[in-house]
């Protein structure tokens, strides 16, 4: 079930800073606190090989979210101890060090769970001893949320493992949805900052469609 137009689950998480501070993070209380966005993107798991890409290319983008008062969170659900050796880890070994944004460490699952993102392919019975087995990898697949600075989820997606993202349509998104929150108007389709948005009506498609 879709979570757009929700409120962001208000779960308290375990996260690590660069500087190796373990942190408490509630994502819905850091954007009304704040008044920012937040891009919170999920990915499978540390020290593998198209994570650490998207981990980069999140920070190269960094200035230009904080440029459009948004805040980068990053999540899994490894330990913060193994998110502080991958943070120290030099970029040529495959590592994340340089990158400043947080990484949430949902080691209890307790948020992927609420927002339906593990790789759990259901379960088996042991009889024999009376307990219960998941099967998959108990991960999280590449989610991404964008959340507004009341708490609302904006735009979710979720990739497969092997399906990195595009880090700009998340910039563009974020400037289609302040484009809407302060003139009013909607955004068609491939519509980027600087060009025309429209109105929500017949005549306003009409208009757009004939420029």
């Amino acid at each position: 079930m879709s979570l757009v137009g929700k409120q962001f689950p208000n779960i308290t998480v375990d996260a690590m800073d660069e500087m190796g501070d373990t942190l408490q993070i509630n994502v819905l209380e850091e954007a009304k606190k704040n008044n920012k966005k937040v891009v919170l993107f999920w990915y499978p798991k540390d020290f593998t090989y198209v994570c650490p890409t998207e981990i980069h290319k999140f920070q190269e983008a960094l200035k230009q979210f904080e440029d459009r008062n948004t805040m980068v969170i990053g999540a899994s659900c490894d330990t913060p101890e193994v998110h502080f050796a991958w943070l120290n880890t030099p970029k040529d070994d495959g590592g994340i060090e340089g990158v400043t944004y947080p990484l949430l460490a949902d080691t209890n699952r307790n948020l992927s769970s609420a927002l339906g993102i593990l790789d759990i392919e259901g379960e088996d019975y042991d009889e024999e001893n009376d307990r219960i087995t998941l099967k998959g990898s108990y991960v999280t697949y590449r989610a991404t949320y964008l959340i507004d600075e009341e708490g609302k989820i904006f735009h979710e997606s979720v990739n497969d493992m092997p399906l990195g993202r595009n880090v700009n349509e998340y910039i563009r998104l974020v400037d289609a949805y302040t484009h809407v929150q302060e003139k009013g108007e909607v955004c068609p389709a491939n519509w980027e900052e600087g060009k025309e948005a429209m109105s929500a009506s017949r005549e306003g498609v009409a208009t757009y469609l004939q420029n």
